[in-house]
């Protein structure tokens, strides 16, 4: 596997990323359960997407300086940008599940904080580890791309047949399993996962949905990091997108719970993206679609999707 990247700019990734972790789990700790706002929700989002932005100018420099090569920072920009559009877009439908999730267990908005705050780091942990074991399997068999590629188009389109559907938890396996493993309080203790109950430990119900965060979090990435590196073959560009698109994922889940009904059609949007990117990936030894044509068809499909959303939205 091989990186553009300095070793420096590396460090300085692993710098920005530690310290945003802190300002969310010491800093924003001392504010406690609480709910919130849209107000606050978008301001951190606009913070988060901020900082991605910034960092892409550090990284357009850092190509600039190392090859001496403008029109190899423009495209080792671009190919981070669409990344992290990519994987931005792909978090939302996420965060409808989470939503389904967390209105399944009737979790107090006031809880649900902590535990997007405990998947952000499984997340960051689980996505580090796929990438550079994604990267190294692309590296030492090509075919797999093809893989990769025909599983993109089956997923897209099997999310274009269920974007109608009204998701349910009540079938699912995972649930099933977990209540059969593990004694569940009917009650929540707080913010604790595990409670005393006649004597003895037992889970409380937000361990339940700490774990059901944490596996649906793994499948939605067995999508995302493909589509990423339909785009890039670059495992730096791939974790870094990634990373930056996952950190402001806490923030646009509160943003985007509170406008949920009004972006109704997104799934079909996404899974045209899905479907967009896997062909790209199959069509690489034939043809290969410039970065800028992926991207622009990546933000065209979003602004549609999302202007249909809002017209059609029920008041």
């Amino acid at each position: 596997m091989q990186t553009i990247a300095p070793l420096w700019l590396w460090a300085t990734f692993i710098g920005i990323v530690l310290v945003s972790l802190f300002v969310d789990f010491v800093v924003l700790k001392k504010q406690g359960a609480h709910d919130i706002g849209v107000k606050e929700a978008l301001n951190w989002s606009l913070v988060w997407i901020a900082l991605s932005f910034l960092f892409n100018g550090l990284f357009w420099w850092a190509v600039k300086d190392s090859t001496g090569s403008v029109e190899m920072a423009n495209t080792k920009s671009l190919e981070f940008l669409t990344g992290y559009l990519i994987e931005k877009s792909l978090a939302v439908d996420n965060i409808f599940v989470f939503l389904l999730i967390f209105t399944y267990f009737a979790v107090p908005t006031h809880y649900q904080k902590r535990v997007l705050m405990i998947g952000i780091i499984g997340a960051i942990v689980l996505r580090t580890i796929m990438i550079l074991v994604g990267g190294w399997l692309l590296a030492e068999f090509h075919w797999i791309l093809y893989v990769f590629g025909a599983f993109l188009i089956i997923t897209g389109v099997k999310m274009w047949w269920a974007a109608g559907q009204e998701p349910s938890l009540d079938d699912n396996p995972a649930l099933k399993l977990l209540r059969k493993i593990l004694p569940v309080s009917k009650n929540f203790d707080g913010e604790k996962f595990w409670t005393m109950e006649n004597g003895r430990k037992i889970a409380t119900p937000l361990f339940m949905v700490i774990c059901l965060v944490a596996l649906t979090d793994v499948i939605f990435a067995v999508d995302s990091i493909p589509a990423i590196f339909a785009i890039t073959s670059d495992p730096f560009i791939v974790l870094t997108s990634n990373v930056f698109a996952i950190l402001g994922l806490r923030a646009m889940y509160f943003l985007l719970a509170a406008v949920a009904n009004k972006f109704h059609l997104l799934n079909y949007g996404l899974a045209v993206i899905l479907v967009f990117i896997g062909t790209k990936m199959t069509l690489i030894d034939i043809y290969k679609i410039p970065v800028a044509v992926s991207l622009g068809v990546v933000v065209g499909i979003l602004a549609i999707t999302m202007l249909l959303s809002l017209r059609t939205a029920k008041k």
